[in-house]
């Protein structure tokens, strides 16, 4: 079993970047395994990880097709369909509640 490197927090050498860094530049990981890992300490609890990847071996973002942006759209639209009531609640209905908030609480509707 292999260990990967741990380096603290603005302690990475260059050519490593987060998923969030290789996005800012229009890159994605492309399927390579993570070279090394950040650690940012925190007091009184456990640190913060954030896994680096290569920069030299990442791939471009694939561009959005009109069917991927047609797919997210429809997504879109059901995450704001109430399963309750049917309605369009006009905002992304919270997974907590798994409904608009008329359904989730009724008396206060009504009050």
């Amino acid at each position: 079993m292999s260990t990967i490197p741990v380096y603290r927090w603005r302690l990475a050498p260059e050519g490593l970047a987060t998923f969030r860094q290789l996005r800012a530049l229009g890159l994605r990981p492309g399927g390579q395994d993570v070279a090394a890992q950040l650690e940012r300490p925190r007091r009184r609890r456990e640190p913060l990880i954030a896994f680096l990847y290569r920069i030299d071996l990442a791939l471009p973002v694939r561009p959005m097709t009109p069917a991927r942006w047609a797919a997210l759209e429809r997504a879109n639209t059901a995450r704001r369909v109430c399963p309750e009531c049917g309605r369009d609640a006009g905002y992304r209905i919270p997974p907590s509640l798994g409904m608009c908030t008329p359904c989730a609480y009724p008396t206060a509707s009504s009050a």
